[in-house]
């Protein structure tokens, strides 16, 4: 007799599983450009450098895939929070068992395995938060909903916040998108972007200029329109949040970050400042960037990759590489294979018949693109260093088979979309 979890080999969306391999190799190659010395008798299986290891994470990430195949597609939906309650108990204990790397307290280190829990609360969160929205009742319209999701949410970021590592928390603000695909106002969301982007300017142009600015518009708005209570107290109101917001930047920077993320700060505002110390992450990966030109340097030929100019390359700056060895032509295409990922994935997750699916889809899209956008921005100079991996390109195995994950359990229950989850 047949199962309801069995599925056809014809059903899985292929198209999403070759891109996602196109990139895992193409990740794999350009990580052993990294760590290749041609005075050394290196290969690319070699156990000893990352490019070995990344392939036995290969092997692990297959093995779970195939996991995920074979379990009952509502396994995810049944589990969900289960799954999520699981990772926050382990972000608990890394903070009191975990390894300290690169000043944060984020690791498990179990022989010659090491892995970060922060990489699997993404998937899980995505899961508890599709299972919460897909209620038939929830509605975001109220502030018992904003409660509940923003509890949610919150939880994984603010422990991962206390491992010392706040690039991996920004990465669960992409669920605003989510939230707003699902019903949240777009004017909490327009709010939230304005004061993102206040934050950003003053950095940039500091805070005079902008209280300046912000006074002089609440002025002639008042003095131009009818001075009505109900639009004088609107005008007044929002001058003070915005001013608030504004006045806040130097203390957050100044107390709520650590040396070394004011100097990504730094970094971001005027890289050239400091070339040889806060700045020479982003200046060199610049320069590796822009020395490939339009073909690029060739395979193992960059030299800013080979003599260690780019710190972390492996890993936060690994683009630098295409850029330098593939050139413009090379990081057009990897480009257009993650804007394909994301363009394909939204198509998924709108002709899910499931609430539940559907809303993860958007999940997994938005964690997708909030990595790409800001793991490439950031090596340009785009956006402050943050310490976040390219998906499926960057070394390291937490990275590599959190992501299998969180793409693998979409295309499991996208497989049987046709079957609606009851609640």
């Amino acid at each position: 007799m047949k199962r309801a979890d069995d599925i056809k080999v014809s059903k899985l969306d292929w198209l999403t599983i070759l891109i996602v391999v196109a990139l895992a190799l193409a990740g794999w190659l350009n990580i052993y450009a990294v760590v290749y010395d041609s005075q050394l008798d290196q290969n690319i299986f070699d156990m000893s450098l990352n490019s070995g290891k990344q392939l036995l994470w290969f092997g692990i990430s297959i093995m779970v895939v195939l996991l995920i195949m074979i379990l009952d597609f509502r396994f995810f939906d049944s589990f969900a929070y289960p799954i999520y309650g699981m990772v926050v108990i382990l972000l608990i204990s890394v903070l009191v068992f975990g390894t300290v790397v690169s000043g944060s307290k984020s690791w498990f280190e179990l022989g010659f395995v090491r892995f970060q829990p922060a990489e699997f609360a993404k998937f899980a969160t995505a899961l508890a938060v599709a299972k919460f929205l897909s209620k038939p009742q929830i509605k975001l319209d109220n502030f018992k909903s904003w409660g509940v999701i923003g509890f949610i949410v919150s939880i994984p970021a603010v422990l991962i916040v206390l491992q010392g590592d706040t690039g991996s928390a920004l990465v669960f603000g992409a669920f605003i998108l989510v939230f707003y695909l699902e019903g949240l106002s777009p004017l909490l969301v327009l709010a939230g972007i304005i004061a993102v982007a206040l934050f950003v300017l003053t950095l940039l142009f500091g805070q005079l200029y902008l209280i300046i600015g912000i006074l002089t518009v609440a002025v002639i708005l008042f003095v131009t329109g009818k001075r009505t209570k109900k639009r004088v107290s609107a005008i007044l109101a929002i001058a003070g949040i915005t001013l608030g917001v504004v006045m806040s930047v130097d203390y957050v920077v100044n107390n709520a970050l650590q040396p070394h993320q004011q100097n990504r700060v730094k970094a971001f505002i005027n890289p050239e400042a400091d070339p040889l110390g806060y700045g020479y992450n982003v200046t060199q990966s610049k320069i590796a960037i822009g020395s490939g030109g339009f073909f690029g340097k060739g395979f193992l030929e960059g030299t800013q990759t080979k003599f260690d100019f780019v710190p972390e390359q492996s890993t936060d700056f690994i683009f630098c590489t295409i850029g330098e060895e593939h050139g413009w032509l090379g990081s057009f295409i990897l480009i257009s294979l993650f804007v394909t990922l994301l363009l394909r994935i939204i198509f998924i997750s709108e002709r899910q018949k499931s609430n539940f699916s559907r809303v993860y889809g958007y999940c997994v899209a938005g964690i997708l693109f909030f990595h790409f956008t800001v793991n490439i921005g950031m090596t340009i100079g785009l956006f402050p260093v943050i310490g976040i991996p390219l998906p499926f390109f960057s070394y390291g195995g937490s990275s590599l088979l959190a992501f299998s994950i969180l793409i693998f359990i979409l295309l499991k229950m996208d497989a049987h979309r046709m079957q609606v989850l009851i609640h």
